[in-house]
């Protein structure tokens, strides 16, 4: 743990503090920052190198850059309470924040523009970790009929595959193209029992414990914050529903950044266990059902959990 006395100094410097505040509530890149400060590349990096040269920041990489966080548990509280007292006293301190509200926004139209492009046809390319059988194992351990939500549903072809049993399915995608395909397949296939609605993961668009299952399948890891997600699922879910996410596999295929607009390189089974027994669910189950044959043999991770009962059960 950083002292006292380096945090005290480090901090001294308002933009320092600036940059602070705005990495207390997200992983921003060099350039995010650069846009959100209007300041000079040189300046930026400056200013993280000296905060993290105090233990005050730390970063990952992300394909070519890297986004910049602050450092868990940092400072023993202190930092806290200097934070406190900077969005108090800092002037750009709100600007800043809506200004990164607006960069955020961008990083999340870039994903969207992605889907928007593939719409209508996304089913017949390739897809990494969307294996059938990953598909069926999952569905071999459900499933009466229920009312289901499927989250980041692009096309609707598993939403509508669910509705051959489901007494409902919703199906949530943020691409309105892809919502429109999905509604337009419904349509032709005369399938009645399936809304598209368009909303984000983070933000679903339906109300307190009115599902009694949530799938994500091969959509969590196109999430800025996985965790939210899971937080809403964990919303919508009525008590004793139950959630499945079919994912990737943590890997190392950057590439997956720009060719599927992946924010995520997948998860371990334990990011996935800590994602939602964080989110309240018990009984977490997860396992690796598939590993493709093909370089970069990607492997399809699937998870299972359950929501408590009112009486805790």
């Amino acid at each position: 743990m950083p002292s006292i006395v380096k945090i005290l100094r480090v901090v001294a410097d308002p933009n320092r503090l600036r940059i602070l505040l705005l990495l207390k509530g997200e992983e921003l890149s060099v350039a995010e920052l650069q846009e959100i400060l209007v300041m000079g590349q040189s300046t930026i990096s400056t200013h993280l190198s000296q905060l993290k040269q105090a233990g005050l920041v730390e970063d990952r990489r992300t394909g070519k850059s890297s986004l910049y966080r602050l450092t868990a548990s940092v400072g023993g509280g202190v930092l806290d309470g200097v934070l406190e007292r900077a969005e108090l006293e800092i002037a750009e301190a709100a600007p800043d924040q809506a200004a990164m509200g607006r960069v955020l926004r961008k990083r999340q139209d870039k994903m969207r523009s992605f889907f928007d492009s593939v719409a209508g046809r996304l089913g017949r390319d390739y897809v990494p970790g969307k294996s059938w059988k990953g598909v069926a194992e999952a569905l071999l351990r459900l499933m009466p009929p229920m009312v289901i939500a499927d989250l980041g549903a692009g096309e609707g072809a598993f939403t509508l595959l669910l509705a051959e049993r489901a007494k409902k399915v919703i199906g949530v995608d943020s691409s309105a193209r892809m919502i429109e395909v999905g509604r337009e397949e419904a349509l032709r296939h005369e399938i009645k029992n399936v809304e598209f609605r368009l909303g984000d993961m983070e933000e679903i668009p339906i109300g307190d414990a009115e599902v009694d299952l949530v799938f994500f399948s091969q959509s969590l890891h196109h999430a800025l914050h996985p965790e939210r997600a899971v937080d809403e699922a964990a919303r919508i879910l009525a008590p004793g529903g139950r959630i499945v996410i079919l994912d990737l596999a943590k890997h190392r295929f950057e590439e997956a950044r720009e060719l599927y607009a992946d924010e995520w390189l997948g998860f371990s089974e334990a990011e996935m266990e800590t994602m939602l027994e964080e989110a309240g669910f018990t009984d977490v189950q997860t396992s690796v059902v598939h590993k493709e044959p093909e370089t970069p043999q990607f492997q399809t991770l699937l998870a299972i959990a359950g929501k408590p009962k009112q009486n805790g059960v």
